[in-house]
């Protein structure tokens, strides 16, 4: 298996992309911490290679203790998936500093501070993975979304400063940039549209692929990125969107 013996830090790993990334890990034998304030659900909680550790993102402090707690249970960290993020849409007029302050902290903040208390637990292992979950809107922008789409484009612009940073350490970064991913909370947006069916149909035409992502494909480039197949590939930002950005409106 390819992350046999691996052992992988994930952020928000309970449920969306972050499950399928944990899903996936388990599939291919790693050994997981999933941090996330929120408890797992029973088959998670109940896995022998799952640890769950309660941390609240935004207090540094309790991020570099969740990551050593992480790396005492398992014996060390060789992967770490900065994917845990939030979202809301405010008009650039609406913005509050409040609003844009926790945006950061969550999404771009966090996930520099995890790799700091990563680091020492990577360099013992000789090396390791850092894979940073970004997002098409880091490239673009929907309406209202100032404040995610400048955390995103942040995180893709850090993941190139930390591959180049650690790459002597033998610790590569990479970044995914998902498109649609259906999710529960992208599942009650369609499913809360006047005409769900046709809103579903609409936006997997957008798709050259035919379909909206899954978790689990989020999860299969995850895997490849943290494993020992992708040794000589850091400092990239991966689209992953069924061809949905590489896609012309029609003339």
């Amino acid at each position: 298996m390819e992350l046999a013996g691996k052992v992988a830090v994930v952020t928000g790993g309970g449920r969306g992309i972050g499950r399928g990334i944990v899903d996936r890990f388990l599939a291919a034998g790693a050994k997981v911490a999933v941090l996330q304030r929120r408890p797992l659900d029973e088959k998670l909680a109940e896995h022998p290679d799952v640890q769950h550790v309660p941390v609240e993102l935004q207090d540094t402090e309790e991020i570099r203790t969740a990551v050593d707690e992480a790396a005492e249970h398992f014996g060390g960290i060789d992967i770490l998936v900065n994917n845990a993020g939030m979202m809301f849409e405010a008009s650039i007029s609406d913005i509050t500093p409040e609003q844009w302050d926790l945006m950061m902290a969550v999404n771009l903040r966090a996930p520099l501070f995890l790799t700091q208390a990563a680091l020492p637990h990577l360099r013992k292992r000789g090396g390791g993975s850092i894979v940073n979950i970004g997002s098409i809107e880091g490239i673009g922008a929907n309406p209202q979304h100032a404040a995610y789409s400048a955390s995103k484009g942040g995180i893709h612009g850090m993941t190139k400063a930390m591959a180049v940073d650690l790459g002597t350490a033998n610790i590569r970064c990479n970044a995914v940039a998902p498109g649609w991913i259906s999710t529960e909370l992208s599942e009650d947006y369609l499913t809360g549209m006047t005409d769900s069916a046709a809103a579903r149909a609409a936006l997997n035409d957008l798709h050259p692929v035919g379909r909206v992502g899954t978790p689990e494909d989020i999860g299969d480039l995850v895997v490849f990125l943290a494993g020992d197949s992708a040794h000589f590939l850091t400092g990239e930002v991966i689209v992953l969107d069924g061809g949905r950005t590489a896609r012309l409106s029609s003339p």
